[in-house]
């Protein structure tokens, strides 16, 4: 750990500090500043020649804002001699742009990747990609970790009577497969359209859920419409309140306050987007920083990343 520097974007300094005091080491001093005009300026406040230098960012809103800030710190990082420039990227940006789903459109998420790339990134650690394939939008190397060994041991600690996992859309089949086998429990999936950005409608159940507990699993939460017409289409169904669980909580526009559901028991996250402290009490906020200090730990000092996943 001698020859490592950690340090922290704007978007989720409370995340890069829990990391540091994993490694027991301190948060390293920067200083992230805006131009009368805007423009981001980064100053490292010490030295990091020859270092190994983490830089904790997720791409979390404003999204643009929190990306150049990242490119900019990279570049400072690249002209200041670090050794390698490692980016902790808890939550992937532009990730649900991974392919083109209508004519003239942008795959957004490889283009996020090419910039990172070029501007000077050696490493990406990530968390939950929504697409497993935007791993392969890098030419560096990518360690994909996971949440779903924090949810699992969670959901089990709650003794949930008569569980039933519930993937929202055909995309989250596998992740949803895989939970109810872990769970020992079974899984059901809604058949939806997207009429739009960030609209839904749910026309199919396949699966059985009357009198269960269903235990939706997503990888991010936006703004939340899709979960909620999720739990009442499951109502109707005849099943009881739902448990959410998602690792990325975005919590646009009023999405708190739609997932304050009278049929929705708990939502559970983590913290790889920074939250406000007023959320209401069935929101539970599990902690990705011992997921990401020891990842560090391996890539600095050897060992393999998959002994990180118990679920696989």
């Amino acid at each position: 750990m001698r020859k490592i520097k950690v340090f922290s974007g704007s978007s989720n300094p409370e995340l890069a500090a829990k990391v540091c005091g994993q490694l027991e080491i301190p948060l390293g001093k920067s200083t992230i500043s805006r131009q009368q005009s805007g423009e981001i300026h980064v100053t490292y406040e010490e030295s990091i020649r020859n270092f190994h230098v983490f830089i904790v960012q997720s791409l979390s809103h404003p999204v643009n804002e929190h990306l150049v800030e990242l490119l900019v710190m990279i570049d400072a990082a690249k002209r200041a001699s670090a050794k390698s420039i490692n980016i902790v990227m808890p939550y992937y940006g532009y990730a649900r742009q991974e392919r083109k789903s209508a004519p003239r459109e942008p795959i957004s998420a490889k283009m996020v990747a090419d910039v990172l790339t070029t501007v000077g990134a050696d490493r990406i650690i990530s968390v939950d990609l929504h697409a497993d394939p935007i791993q392969g939008f890098f030419k560096i190397t990518v360690d994909h970790l996971t949440a779903l060994d924090l949810i699992i041991d969670y959901l089990r600690s709650k003794h949930i009577a008569n569980p039933v996992v519930v993937s929202p859309d055909a995309g989250r089949a596998t992740t949803a497969e895989k939970l109810a086998g872990l769970l020992d429990c079974p899984f059901a999936i809604m058949i939806k359209n997207r009429p739009a950005h960030n609209q839904s409608e749910i026309t199919h159940i396949i699966g059985e859920v009357e009198g269960m507990t269903p235990i939706i699993i997503e990888d991010l939460i936006d703004t939340g419409s899709t979960i909620v017409n999720v739990v009442e289409a499951l109502k109707k169904r005849g099943a009881e309140d739902a448990f959410i669980c998602a690792t990325h909580g975005l919590f646009s526009e009023n999405a708190v306050d739609k997932l304050n559901h009278p049929n929705i028991q708990e939502v559970v996250i983590t913290d790889t987007i920074a939250l406000g402290r007023e959320r209401p009490d069935k929101f539970i906020v599990l902690e990705m920083a011992p997921l990401l200090g020891t990842a560090i730990r391996i890539i600095t000092e050897g060992g393999s990343i998959a002994t990180l996943f118990k679920s696989e």
